[in-house]
């Protein structure tokens, strides 16, 4: 049997881009698999200064993975540019911020 958590955090590295997006791609990943489903993963984007397509499209990825077990992602500490940046891609609604 395996033990399992209802919530896990990670920290988005400062510029979450091509050269980042894999390595948190993975550590994302692996925390969604020791979460139970309907469990929440938090990600910090305090320290985050830059996103790009890449980084986007990785977060997309973890929160596709994760809806696929009923399981939230939270953005916390977004930047005013991020949520921007989510507005102008129309993706506001696929992401759950916190405050």
């Amino acid at each position: 049997m395996a033990i399992t958590q209802s919530s896990a955090s990670i920290d988005a590295p400062s510029e979450l881009g091509l050269e980042t997006r894999a390595s948190f791609r993975e550590a994302a990943v692996t925390l969604l698999a020791g979460l139970s489903d309907g469990g929440t993963l938090n990600v910090d984007l305090g320290a985050t200064k830059r996103v790009d397509s890449a980084g986007l499209s990785a977060l997309m990825l973890i929160q596709r993975q994760a809806a696929d077990r009923s399981q939230r992602v939270v953005l916390w500490h977004s930047s005013d540019e991020f949520r921007f940046l989510l507005a102008l891609t129309q993706l506001t609604d696929l992401f759950e911020l916190g405050s």
